[in-house]
């Protein structure tokens, strides 16, 4: 998406003090190993906010990743999706190249930098390394330079470097 297509929707606005909030809390993953994932997330630092597992079965973890407000859910009879399905679940980090050395550090397959090849800001966005330049965003601009990696799992996880929050974002 380039800057020209790029918009924030202030139709969906309202100004009606009663608008009620919708807050992204958690993502359910699908992970065929519930104790490899676990030892995958509890690795990389992400805090565990439940663990259960019952008799019957049914195991259950959420993790929290440091400084989100948003978690992570999976476990044994908790969703249907096939494991690894799960492709472009983005983390926001200050800064892309610390992250990204952090998370190699813990022995973590994380790509070089790339940023979107057309110049806009939707470069983590797209099938494969189609659509990709390799190295930060040439201007260096928020929102435009991601790296990716896999889970133990095989789900895809972008960082996305955000340096300055777009108007109306915390």
């Amino acid at each position: 998406m380039s800057d020209a297509q790029t918009s924030t929707n202030t139709e969906s606005t309202t100004s009606d003090a009663t608008a009620i909030p919708f807050r992204l809390e958690v993502i359910v993953i699908p992970v065929a190993d519930y104790d490899r994932a676990k030892n995958f997330y509890v690795n990389l630092g992400w805090r565990v906010d439940a663990d259960i597992d019952l008799d019957t079965g049914y195991r259950m973890i959420h993790l929290t990743p440091p400084g989100s407000h948003a978690s992570i859910v999976f476990g044994t009879q908790v969703t249907a999706a096939q494991p690894g399905s799960f492709d472009g679940l983005l983390l926001a980090v200050d800064n892309l190249d610390t992250a990204r050395d952090k998370l190699i550090s813990q022995g973590v397959e994380v790509s070089e930098v790339f940023h979107d090849a057309g110049g806009g800001l939707g470069g983590g966005f797209h099938i494969g390394e189609e659509g990709r330049a390799y190295g930060h965003d040439p201007e260096r601009r928020s929102y435009a330079s991601y790296a990716s990696f896999h889970d133990s799992e095989g789900n895809r996880w972008i960082l996305q470097e955000i340096t300055e929050r777009l108007p109306g974002r915390v």
